[in-house]
């Protein structure tokens, strides 16, 4: 699988003074180059679990046997309740198969897959009136088992399924930790669904909601959906191998990519911006966005990630991006696109007044625009770092996660602070219950 990572259109020597000093690269590059020890240090010593998640394979048959179980029995439709990490990386997976791509969604084979990641009452409402309740498995995820909107999606199907005279151990999963873990007393997802006899996959204890998309959180609903999840771990090995092999930070696109950031922040760009080019990677620049914010946002530090997706956001965005403020660093994705899609008839080209449509295909254009969105940024003397996948498939979505997960992680550590807490985001969710609590 190809996989081309460049910064060469963000360093001050390609676009100008704007652009990032080669001096500061190079500062950052070592501090990457500390932070990958340290994460080979830690992976030797068992205490990122994340780092050995790829090779291993003795999860793979109970995630299989899950995804047969919940598929079978005529099933019509899965819902998965979970929100962030939770749900965000499950939707990345699903979107290789149609999940969520405008107007091709609805179309997608195989059991209609819904996620219900944000808590609308409305929306819950609506759609547990319009499910065929007897033909839907529900699949609740959360790590700890405490997270207030999984719990109240939870207690609203089973009262939903039990209105329905539907059995809850025969249309239900939960996803979660084993009871006890991290010291943890109770896990109010497992008190709600056990006693109704409700099959349990244990979530990793050692990695956290936003790193767990190659774990069973994400890989159960690639499973569902029918998506080779070994090649997804495959993917994601390709990314994590150079640093475990001790190649050097100029030799690995996640530290390279991570001296980036670190010099970017340095030179006061606060906003990173991802556009990628392929509706199936919409619900991966989102996922990036939670990843990115909550690991980094801390003690002042961090920058702030904003997704977009080519080519729709050119005519939504790129016009602030290139004439508003020169604060930014800019990511763009691209795939092998060219030569895709339908071929433009050559009279009906010149009939639109564009003859140079003739012969093209929707692909040649996209991949036209991505390739001029990067120059265009670079020429207004905007940092722009590229990425190109060949062929966006299991193996490359993979390898993509990865590099993500280790990019932000680096970055963290070279700024000093912990990419794997969120305490802000812990302090939120205590006062809502309270709030909830005092009515």
């Amino acid at each position: 699988m190809a996989f081309k990572h460049a910064i060469d259109l963000a360093l001050g020597r390609q676009i100008g003074g704007a652009g990032i000093p080669e001096t500061a690269i190079e500062a950052a590059q070592t501090l990457s180059q500390t932070g990958m020890e340290r994460l080979r240090q830690e992976a030797q010593a068992g205490k990122l679990p994340l780092l050995a998640v790829p090779a291993d394979t003795s999860d793979l048959a109970a995630i299989h046997e899950a995804a047969e179980r919940i598929r079978g029995g005529g099933t019509t439709d899965v819902v998965f309740l979970g929100t962030g990490g939770s749900s965000l990386g499950g939707q990345t997976l699903a979107q290789l198969k149609d999940y969520a791509v405008p107007g091709l969604g609805r179309l997608a084979e195989g059991p209609r897959v819904h996620f219900l990641d944000n808590l609308d009452p409305l929306t819950f409402d609506l759609l547990i009136e319009k499910l065929p309740l007897e033909t839907t498995h529900f699949v609740a995820i959360s790590k700890s088992g405490g997270t207030g909107e999984t719990l109240m999606q939870t207690i609203a199907v089973l009262s939903a399924l039990g209105r329905a005279g539907v059995s809850a151990g025969a249309r239900m999963t939960g996803l979660s930790e084993p009871r006890g873990a991290g010291g943890a007393g109770t896990n109010a997802l497992r008190d709600l669904l056990e006693p109704e006899g409700v099959p349990f996959l244990d979530h990793h204890t050692g990695i956290g909601g936003r790193y767990s998309v190659m774990t069973n959180v994400g890989l159960l609903p690639a499973a569902v959906m029918g998506l080779d999840v070994d090649a997804i771990r495959a993917g994601a090995q390709d990314a994590v191998a150079p640093i475990l092999d001790a190649k050097q930070a100029s030799e690995i696109p996640a530290a390279e990519g991570a001296a980036l950031a670190i010099a970017s922040a340095l030179e006061g760009k606060p906003i990173s911006v991802m556009m990628a080019y392929a509706d199936r990677l919409e619900r991966f620049t989102r996922w990036w966005v939670q990843l990115w914010a909550e690991s980094l946002g801390k003690d002042g530090k961090g920058s702030q990630p904003v997704a977009a997706i080519g080519p729709v956001d050119q005519h939504s965005q790129l016009q602030l991006y290139l004439g508003g403020p020169n604060d930014k660093v800019f990511t763009v994705i691209t795939t092998g696109c060219a030569g895709l899609g339908p071929h433009m008839d050559a009279e009906l080209a010149k009939r639109a007044g564009q003859e140079g449509f003739a012969g093209k295909t929707i692909g040649d254009l996209v991949a036209a625009q991505g390739r001029a969105t990067a120059d265009t940024l670079a020429k207004n003397h905007r940092p722009v770092r590229t990425i190109h996948v060949d062929r966006l498939d299991e193996r490359a979505m993979g390898h993509l996660l990865m590099h993500f997960m280790l990019e932000t992680i680096l970055t963290g550590y070279a700024l000093g602070v912990n990419p794997f807490d969120q305490p802000a985001v812990e302090e939120g969710k205590i006062l809502a219950k309270r709030y909830l609590a005092e009515g």
